[in-house]
Order: structure tokens, then sequence, then C-alpha cells
């Protein structure tokens, strides 16, 4: 049986932009319109709203990918000038329609963004690079945006937890083309080092399937979290996400 194409870079984006529209056409939850599940959604929210905190009042920060706005209006809840950015339109307008009228809602593609250098103080990046066909392009953008000590978020699908690894092992046995993009977690922070942010961490981010919810409070104690980062390995076969945060421009 021959092998489908593989799809190009070009074609990959286009087809996963195409996906946002429909998402915001036919959702109206949070979730939905993200293309998450609602139980995703909800432990990635946990996770950065458990360990983000506004370096000061007023600052500017951009949630670059931000769907429904969910993190858009935690930053201007927390007293931000939030900016959220989506290249789906009908995700803006639902995210517009649920805030309560204290963020700018702009209409821009992660790897060319409308801004100019340094004028924020902060960048969001989540649930984007699975739908790119590279990371390094959208990287270099987000890191260009930050001032001198600015802070950045960026998530990607951990290439090397288990269920991942045995997803792609199954669609190249198929002969299947790649569905989503992965990052190894290693790389990514080299990305985001390279493009010239000084402090790098990984972070791991576990999340449960929907049946399994149950459980995802487990994964998330204190005492889990820190066997994760501190057991070499085991965070990166365990977790469905990984997330790079870094702070502040090299010189």
């Amino acid at each position: 049986m021959p092998r489908k194409p593989a799809p190009s870079r070009d074609g990959f984006n286009a087809h996963w932009r195409a996906r946002f529209v429909r998402y915001a056409l036919l959702h109206d939850d949070d979730a939905g319109v993200a293309g998450w599940s609602a139980t995703g959604l909800r432990a990635r929210f946990r996770f950065f709203a458990g360990r983000w905190s506004p370096p000061r009042a007023g600052g500017r920060w951009l949630d670059v990918g931000c769907g429904a706005g969910t993190y858009t209006r935690h930053l201007s809840a927390a007293g931000q000038e939030a900016v959220g950015v989506d290249y789906s339109v009908p995700s803006l307008r639902k995210a517009r329609a649920r805030d309560p009228g204290h963020a700018t809602w702009v209409a821009g593609d992660a790897r060319a963004l409308p801004f100019p250098g340094g004028t924020a103080d902060g960048v969001l990046c989540f649930g984007v690079t699975q739908a790119l066909g590279e990371s390094g392009p959208v990287v270099r953008e987000l890191v260009r945006l930050l001032d001198r000590d600015g802070e950045l978020w960026i998530d990607g699908l951990n290439a090397w937890c288990l269920p991942h690894l045995w997803e792609r092992l199954r669609r190249r046995l198929r002969r299947q083309p790649p569905h989503l993009h992965y990052e190894s977690p290693r790389r990514l922070q080299r990305l985001v080092r390279d493009a010239g942010m000084a402090e790098v961490r990984l972070l791991w981010l576990p999340i449960l399937p929907g049946r399994l919810q149950r459980w995802q409070g487990w994964l998330e104690h204190p005492a889990v979290v820190r066997l994760l980062h501190g057991v070499p390995g085991l965070g990166a076969l365990v977790s469905h996400s990984v997330v790079v945060v870094a702070t502040g421009r090299t010189p």
C-alpha cells in the first residue's frame, strides 16, 4: 500500500487555519472554538493561572492564537493591557462577544504579527505550534515583540509522551501523513533561547483524557509535579504538553 504523500508545510498550515475557522462557526463554548476538549482546556488554564503572576500592573500582554479569549480575559482581569490575536476572524468575533470590554482584539498571523518590536511586556502562545508546520518562525516573531525584560509563555504537544509516540508510530505504519506538529521539548527550549531569551525554563503539563479526568487532580498535586521535574525522563514520557517559560532578552 503506497504511503499517502505528506502535505507541504503551506498545505498543513492552510488545513489547520480552515479547521479553526470551522471550529468557531460550529461551536459556542471556549473549548470548542479553540479545538480543545472542555476538560483539556480547563487543565491547561489551571496550569497557567496557577503559575503566572503579572510582573507589574498595567503591563501589555499579547495572547497570540487567542481562540475564544479564555486567557486574554484572564490577563485583562489581572490588570494587564490585554490584546487577543488570532487568524480566525470568526473566533475573534466570539472572543469579543465574551469580553466585558477591556481587551483589544486583533486579526493576525502568529508568524507575522502587526506590532512593532519590543512593545510587549509579555506574550502568551498556547495551542498554536501543533497547527504549524514548523515552530522556528513563530518563536522568533514572539520574541521580537518582547521588551528587554519581557516574559514569554509558549507550549507544544510533547513528542516524547508515550501516547503521542504510539500515535505517530501508528500513523507511520498505516502510511498516513502527520496530522499534528509535535515538539521535541529540548528543541523548543533551544529555539526560544536561540531567538534571544536569557532565562529559559521547561515545564511539564500532563493532561488525562476526559474519561480519566477523575485522576487529573493527582497529576496536578505538588508532589507529583516535583516528581515530573525531578526524575529524569519521567515528565517527557507522561506529559501531554510541554511549556517553555522565558524571561529577559539577551543583550
